[in-house]
């Protein structure tokens, strides 16, 4: 019957190579943005940014900071690569890296909202709030596990800087000599710096940032449509392939997916309807959910491609922050049977909750991404 659906359905029409043209060129302007951003903190801050950002210099507020960036934006590809340019114009890495736990925090709200369309049916809601909420619950349970491990010992920014090391050399930074980005950014960067001269110091450089800030958030939006036009068909042809064969299949397939769609969240909003209508369960799609964390790494590490000077090798490794971070919460959480179940059961707990009265889910959103980061900023 499978067989007979497969030759009844249209073929995928192929996609034109001006959509792969539109993505290149996308792709080369999410670079400069990133490469604007660096270049115009460190303008902007005279290259005093540490003091600039002095502020977040309690973990605990960075954390927040990327948390509700990321819930306000919706988009931690977006979020990740802003601090890669943050990190280029002289943010400390030990402050960034709360910034990107957070990130993955608030990056669920968009999957927990899509959820919503299902709110008018008790059963299917139930199951789809379920199906948003235990990534929720995992990335909380990875940041309570790992966020006073670093600020006890350092061992995120103890392991990027040893793999960025080989890339270090004795006269200095020697990632410029292979980053092959630099050579068609640079250019285009230094005319920009050149134009924004005209508003003098330190205004030329803000008027960068919120120019790379801007492109970042068109470049990104962009890419995300124009890929879901050329890959979701797809990417939802893995997804039912992938689910029901296994929780390391389903990581590799959600970390594929977010890799060819460059967005977690699309990734992850895919599979709720699934739940939702109950062709898989929750148990079936969260190990799927896990590889978009992993996935949406591959942004942040390609914008810090962009960044070149004395602070390129602390881009690069914020981004590699992002990608260990995310790979050890795996490993760990889902590796161990005991802390693997708690992200499913409170995912349950909350969904029958919210079935039974609708104001639970407003109000888990509301304080969960809100609320509680915002108060807990003014508290600190």
């Amino acid at each position: 019957m499978a067989q007979i659906e497969a030759v009844n359905q249209p073929a995928e029409k192929p996609v034109s190579f001006i959509v792969w043209l539109k993505i290149v060129v996308l792709v080369y302007l999410l670079l400069l943005a990133v490469g604007m951003i660096g270049t115009g903190f460190k303008w902007a801050t005279g290259g005093q940014a540490k003091e600039l950002f002095e502020f977040a210099s309690n973990p605990f507020t960075a954390l927040i900071i990327g948390t509700v960036c990321t819930a306000l934006i919706q988009s931690s590809s977006t979020v990740t690569s802003i601090i890669v340019g943050m990190v280029a114009g002289g943010l400390p890495v030990a402050t960034a890296i709360p910034m990107v736990m957070g990130a993955n925090i608030g990056t669920t709200i968009t999957n927990t909202l899509v959820s919503l369309g299902h709110v008018r049916n008790k059963e299917e809601f139930k199951r789809a709030f379920a199906a948003a909420t235990v990534h929720d619950f995992f990335n909380l349970i990875s940041v309570v596990i790992f966020l006073p491990l670093e600020i006890a010992t350092g061992f995120l920014q103890k392991i990027s800087a040893w793999m960025v090391a080989p890339l270090s050399s004795t006269d200095g930074m020697s990632m410029g000599d292979l980053n092959f980005m630099k050579a068609i950014t640079k250019p285009i960067i230094k005319s920009v710096q050149g134009a924004m001269e005209v508003l003098g110091d330190p205004w030329g450089g803000i008027a960068m940032i919120f120019l790379g800030i801007g492109l970042i958030f068109v470049s990104i939006t962009l890419i995300g449509k124009l890929l879901k036009v050329a890959m979701v068909g797809k990417a939802k042809q893995i997804l039912h392939n992938a689910i029901g064969r296994g929780p390391v299949t389903g990581i590799f397939s959600g970390t594929i997916i977010t890799i060819l769609v460059q967005s977690s969240s699309t990734t992850t909003s895919l599979a709720v309807p699934l739940v939702g209508s109950g062709v898989f369960k929750v148990r079936d799609i969260y190990p799927f959910t896990l590889g978009a964390n992993i996935g949406t790494c591959v942004t942040a590490l390609l914008a810090a491609t962009a960044v070149s000077g004395d602070l390129a090798n602390a881009a690069l490794q914020i981004s590699l922050v992002h990608l260990v971070y995310n790979v050890l919460g795996v490993l760990v959480i889902f590796g161990l049977p005991f802390l693997r179940e708690i992200p499913l059961r409170a995912a349950a707990w909350l969904g029958n909750l919210a079935a039974e009265n609708k104001l639970y889910a407003v109000g888990y959103i509301l304080f969960v991404f809100f609320v509680i980061p915002l108060f807990l900023i003014l508290l600190s």
